[in-house]
């Protein structure tokens, strides 16, 4: 069981064949299938839970977000998702800095490269 209600990473790009090779290997599950207007969906599954997964296009400054709407996944924390994915997907991911709090700056944003590289970043204003 993870730290987290639920997992959601932003990333650059969203690859179907690469997301779908990488769910499936993860989360047992099969491909992501239409959901409506630049959405996608499926279900996996980890240590005997359901996990379901939304993938929304363009979501957030060009970035696609990618929801695990599970406290039963294989990390226990955003970037834990985000630095599998950013090094399966070959592409720069962002997440959370942690669970968020009232008066938390909600601009903060953990951001993780391709090659290993993360920085806490400011987000849409970044200039990334």
């Amino acid at each position: 069981m993870t730290d987290y209600p639920d997992i959601e990473i932003y990333l650059a790009k969203a690859p179907l064949d690469a997301l779908n090779a990488w769910l499936g290997e993860r989360l047992d599950s099969p491909p992501l299938s239409a959901a409506g207007r630049s959405q996608w969906q499926t279900r996996g599954h980890h240590d005997g839970h359901g996990v379901p997964v939304l993938l929304v296009e363009k979501a957030a400054d060009g970035y696609a977000s990618l929801w695990f709407d599970s406290a039963h996944t294989p990390w226990a924390r955003d970037c834990d998702c985000a630095r599998e994915a950013a090094a399966r997907l070959g592409c720069e991911v962002r997440c959370s800095l942690g669970s968020w709090q009232p008066g938390d700056d909600p601009d903060r944003f953990w951001q993780v490269l391709p090659d290993g590289n993360e920085a806490a970043i400011e987000w849409p204003d970044s200039g990334q």
